[in-house]
């Protein structure tokens, strides 16, 4: 699966083998299943892995969560997730890159209505999101860089760039937006 990929890839070795957590089934684009049922039976797992990681950070600003709005689990779990922390670490910042779904990319009928669902968790419980729009990434993909077919990997570099340009201020030197809740309010 998507879990073994990750594991398998350029990248595996930087994410610690305990960390990985994963049900027997995904939430099959459904967002009640993501949230109160196949979910619901994970989150506790996930959470110990945070509170793990959370506890050896010496300044914890916050947490920044990518998920995808369209399917059951990015969709479902993931606001069930960004509650849950937001419960267990409410002075704490969150921040998503919340991927919305377009039908250029997919035809799964249902991802609007899981992106709808999402949107009101994200309210409550997000301090920023960046929405991520499925659709221009194609555009971007198609039309800037001239890709005839663009793959989930081409999608992901450039979700993966515009991560990187937002979060540059986090990680370098600088007079503006040095930590997550500076970068909230200015933006």
């Amino acid at each position: 699966g998507t879990m073994d990929a990750v594991r398998a890839g350029p990248f595996g070795q930087l994410f610690r083998p305990d960390n990985f957590v994963f049900g027997q089934s995904g939430a099959g684009n459904n967002w009640a299943k993501g949230h109160y049922t196949e979910g619901a039976e994970l989150v506790d797992q996930v959470l110990d892995v945070v509170r793990r990681e959370a506890e050896g950070c010496d300044c914890l600003q916050g947490f920044q969560i990518t998920h995808s709005l369209g399917g059951g689990t990015g969709a479902g779990m993931g606001t069930l997730l960004i509650s849950k922390i937001r419960e267990e670490f409410p002075d704490r910042m969150m921040a998503t890159f919340s991927v919305v779904p377009s039908p250029k990319v997919s035809d799964t009928v249902v991802e609007p209505y899981n992106a709808t669902l999402s949107v009101h968790q994200l309210v409550e419980n997000s301090d920023e999101t960046f929405c991520i729009d499925n659709e221009a990434l194609y555009d971007i993909c198609m039309r800037t860089l001239k890709l005839s077919n663009p793959s989930y990997g081409d999608l992901n570099h450039l979700v993966s760039a515009v991560m990187s340009g937002v979060t540059t201020c986090l990680r370098f030197p600088g007079q503006l937006n040095s930590d997550l809740r500076k970068l909230a309010v200015n933006m």
